[in-house]
């Protein structure tokens, strides 16, 4: 999901997610585990905490709706995802935290 609009990043924006969620729900073989973002390039990790706190919201908004959207939350990477757990992450990418920076 594309939540603050950013233009470095592809994905659904909000409107658009309340348009096809039902229509994406219905597609075969399809299961729809929860909504994923990534945090703005920040200096700070807090920076992120907008991003993240309206994805949840969204989350929220459109598990109301529709029983087809699971709790899923991914969001978060090895610089922000504490922020990320604070606001909701299930689940985070810490892959450099883990195994250091790619050569």
């Amino acid at each position: 999901m594309n939540v603050d609009a950013d233009p470095a990043k592809a994905g659904f924006d909000p409107a658009a997610a309340r348009v096809h969620l039902d229509e994406l729900a219905s597609l075969p073989r399809i299961e729809l585990r929860g909504l994923m973002t990534v945090g703005r390039l920040a200096q700070r990790p807090g920076d992120s905490r907008p991003t993240f706190a309206m994805l949840r919201s969204l989350s929220e908004e459109l598990r109301a709706r529709s029983e087809a959207l699971g709790p899923g939350l991914s969001m978060g990477m090895s610089d922000d995802f504490e922020v990320a757990v604070e606001e909701g992450a299930t689940v985070v990418r810490v892959g450099r935290a883990i195994f250091g920076q790619r050569p």
